[in-house]
């Protein structure tokens, strides 16, 4: 019995009780240490472009080029989750379970807080290593070429289907935060997967996606006004939906209606 236990899975009401509680912990937590760690993550994902760009300046121009290059999609969110940085398309699930649990004003004004803070320092971050990367010489001309292309891929798509690929991007990392609390030891495959998915789909991330087309941005190539109307607002509305109506309310509608059935049976 007690080997059949530990083999056990892990509940989904175990897991949606483990974000729920983390997402307490972050709602408390002040302005301006959300704001230093949102920018942290937003510079920490601009090392997406650059494993990205390096991997494709290195490789064959060949049909098979992205199944490798993309794993340098991964990078930057090996970084932030694994060095527990704030990043905005995890916090559509994290605090939103703990709003779905108890639904007030205050606790509304509280998710408000932390999204706009996380949001304007994860994009602040972005524009920042952008900038670097785009107005030095840290990297060879071959490279910044790469990243260009890169920058060019992911702005180039209608304002449609950006948000449509915006919606599998939200619903893809909301997932992975949801899969993390029973990884235990997969905790890397599982990021690995699922961030290399968004990037070989070119699902559109709001700060990921911003590092490359601010790139573009930064470098004259584009407009600030084109990346904020052309790809900012769709992918954050996207996002927002993938990961708050598919993930968030889903799973946490599955843990209530789970909860009701065994107050029944009880």
């Amino acid at each position: 019995m007690a080997e059949a236990e530990e083999r056990r899975a892990i509940s989904p009401t175990v897991v949606h009780e483990t974000i729920r509680k983390e997402g307490e912990e972050e709602l408390s937590r002040s302005t301006s240490a959300l704001g230093w760690s949102g920018l942290a993550a937003g510079l920490s994902m601009g090392f997406s472009l650059v494993a990205e760009g390096l991997l494709r300046q290195h490789l064959p121009d060949v049909s098979w080029r992205p199944l490798i290059s993309k794993f340098g999609y991964s990078v930057g969110f090996l970084i932030v989750v694994l060095g527990r940085q704030q990043l905005f398309t995890e916090n559509t699930l994290t605090p939103i379970l703990p709003l779905l649990h108890n639904w007030s004003l205050g606790k509304l004004g509280q998710v408000a807080r932390l999204w706009i803070t996380v949001l304007l320092t994860n994009l602040l971050g972005a524009l920042l290593f952008a900038w670097v990367v785009g107005n030095t010489e840290a990297f060879d001309a071959a490279t910044r070429a790469s990243f260009a292309e890169i920058g060019r891929a992911a702005a180039e798509p209608p304002f449609w289907t950006i948000l449509v690929r915006g919606v599998f991007a939200g619903w893809l990392i909301a997932l992975m935060v949801w899969l993390l609390p029973a990884a235990e030891t997969a905790r890397v495959s599982i990021i690995v997967i699922l961030t290399f998915l968004v990037g070989l789909g070119e699902f559109s991330h709001i700060i990921a996606g911003s590092v490359e087309v601010l790139y573009l941005v930064t470098t004259g190539a584009l407009s600030f006004g084109k990346y904020l109307v052309d790809y900012m607002v769709p992918t954050l509305l996207g996002n927002i939906l993938g990961g708050v109506t598919l993930v968030a309310a889903l799973n946490h509608a599955q843990v209530v209606a789970g909860d009701r059935k065994g107050r029944q049976a009880g």
